[in-house]
């Protein structure tokens, strides 16, 4: 009987949590992404653990003598993130007070990120292996931007929780053991989370492409950028089902969806 009260209250208080953590941390711009997320952490307690670390991963490439050794892509990356980080405030007004911060590792990686908080760091893998023109670029950051200003990372972070405390209280509730719990959290990781992590990268396509048209770079280069992407890949993407980002193909097509809306923006931006 108390497992099934401890049970039942643990429903409840689940329920509660679920409702009540559900809130959007952005506008929906003219791109339209502006629905509920789940989030059940803090912004202040993910933001700190982030700037921990960004700056245990900046002593780390310092060390190796690895951090902004290329001036050249380091002024092209801050010049860049400079023009898109005012742009922001159409999506969250506090977004531009941020402390933001861009960097530049060497690195043979293809990689770019954007850390909850405004931290931004480059692979001059991407720079170098792929060609990318400014514009490119600019496709490139205001994506990892966006998924700053969703906070992306705190809704997967709250999702974790949310789907362990339900695995939790229903093996419970079952009389399940262990085993089962496992198998639960498998199947979650194989195909929810991944779900979750694709509408995330939809999301940050879409918010990211409409920061860089405002910040005066022209929305083409997206179909540029992800058609490089594709090629680089060279056959070895998987299956757009259960991967975590959408097809480069995929997005090809967002972006060709999105031009007619953020076109004038760009157009906008360039005569002023």
């Amino acid at each position: 009987m108390l497992i099934r009260t401890s049970a039942t209250y643990a429903i409840c208080l689940l329920s509660l949590v679920l409702v009540t953590g559900c809130e959007t941390t952005t506008s929906g711009g003219v791109v339209g992404s502006d629905r509920k997320q789940l989030l059940l952490v803090s912004s202040q307690q993910l933001n700190q653990v982030s700037a921990q670390g960004y700056v245990k991963l900046k002593s780390e490439a310092t060390g190796k003598g690895l951090l902004n050794q290329d001036r050249a892509a380091l002024q092209r990356v801050s010049a860049i993130a400079g023009r898109l980080e005012p742009q922001t405030r159409f999506f969250r007004q506090d977004a531009p007070g941020w402390n933001w911060e861009a960097n530049v590792i060497t690195s043979e990686q293809i990689n770019a990120f954007a850390m909850p908080g405004g931290k931004i760091m480059v692979y001059t893998g991407l720079l170098n292996k792929l060609h990318l023109t400014d514009d490119e670029l600019a496709v490139v950051l205001g994506h990892e931007i966006a998924h700053a200003l969703r906070e992306h990372s705190r809704e997967q972070v709250s999702q974790a929780l949310a789907a362990q405390t339900a695995i939790g209280i229903g093996s419970a509730l079952l009389g399940l053991g262990q085993g089962a719990a496992q198998l639960g959290n498998a199947g979650y990781d194989a195909l929810i989370a991944t779900r979750f992590s694709r509408t995330d990268e939809d999301e940050a396509d879409r918010i990211g492409l409409e920061l860089m048209a405002r910040a005066g770079y022209d929305p083409h280069a997206g179909v540029t950028l992800w058609q490089k992407m594709l090629t680089a890949k060279s056959g070895s993407s998987s299956p757009s089902f259960l991967s975590s980002h959408p097809t480069d193909a995929s997005r090809v097509q967002t972006v060709q969806s999105l031009l007619p809306a953020v076109t004038p923006l760009y157009l906008a931006a360039k005569r002023q």
